[in-house]
């Protein structure tokens, strides 16, 4: 597992290092460093909207007696994407606001639910109950 996590790890660096540059060529530095900084807040604040929106929807739930599944896999994509747009560059950012915005985050959780039940089932992940 960690080999596999220390190779991810570089080739998103080299992805990243590659598209910066080529987008630093294209338009120059200081604009790629703006667009680098004004993708972040964006990214922020879209991060602490929507995690606003799914906390509060989780209250609701816990409140009603429900359990909030789905709700915890929003959460959840939220977060990760939130991660990856702090990481400087713009490919993590396309795949952050993608998992952030809410209209393209079914994408995300279907697969999240799958990968979690291929865990679970594996033995992996256990799952208690009170």
């Amino acid at each position: 597992m960690r080999k596999w996590t220390v190779l991810l790890v570089m080739v998103v660096f080299i992805i990243e290092y590659v598209v910066y540059a080529w987008v630093g060529q294209r338009i120059g530095v200081g604009k790629t460093i703006f667009l680098t900084l004004a993708t972040s807040i964006l990214g922020g604040l879209m991060v602490q909207f929507e995690g606003r929106k799914v906390l509060e929807s989780a209250r609701g739930q816990m409140n009603n007696g429900q359990l909030p599944g789905r709700t915890v896999v929003d959460g959840l994509c939220i977060l990760i994407g939130g991660l990856l747009l702090l990481i400087p560059g713009f490919v993590t950012d396309a795949i952050g606001f993608t998992m952030v915005f809410p209209l393209t985050r079914p994408l995300y959780k279907l697969w999240l639910v799958k990968w979690v039940a291929k865990k679970m089932k594996d033995g992996s992940i256990t799952f208690f109950r009170r």
